[in-house]
């Protein structure tokens, strides 16, 4: 697997932790830079602490994109895009995660751990990390958000 990208974060809450494993084993497998900002157990934790912290790594560009697992995702990515400049995409399927980065130059993925197969896991994640952002048209819109 390659990426785009040279420095990943990654975090969830107690619902995505054994998938959050899942990527950051692939990731590192594949020789990526990957920073665990937690939980390290499936000890119960509010995931907006954790969307918090990977938000504010993205948004300071000490990592390039960030990764958030819950158990739908949708926690993850309402909590990461309360701060400025993150536009966090909650993906189920390969369409869904290729147009939230091309279209829509997404720095998070959130995905649900309860709701994603596991056999999709391994190519929504290479879509997300090889998906170039097409700007032109997409950029003046990315601009307003």
């Amino acid at each position: 697997m390659n990426s785009l990208f040279k420095k990943i974060c990654i975090a969830s809450d107690h619902a995505g932790f054994d998938l959050k494993e899942i990527i950051k084993d692939l990731l590192i497998k594949n020789q990526i830079s990957t920073i665990d900002l937690g939980p390290y157990s499936d000890n119960s934790v509010d995931y907006p602490d954790f969307a918090k912290k990977i938000a504010i790594r993205v948004k300071s560009k000490k990592s390039h994109i960030g990764i958030l697992v819950c158990g739908s995702g949708t926690g993850m990515a309402i909590s990461a895009n309360k701060q400025r400049g993150i536009r966090a995409a909650v993906c189920y399927n390969l369409k869904s995660t290729y147009l939230c980065r091309a279209h829509n130059n997404a720095n998070i993925l959130c995905l649900g751990a309860r709701l994603t197969k596991k056999k999709d896991i391994k190519k929504i994640l290479s879509t997300f990390l090889n998906t170039k952002f097409e700007g032109g048209r997409h950029q003046r819109r990315v601009k307003k958000i």
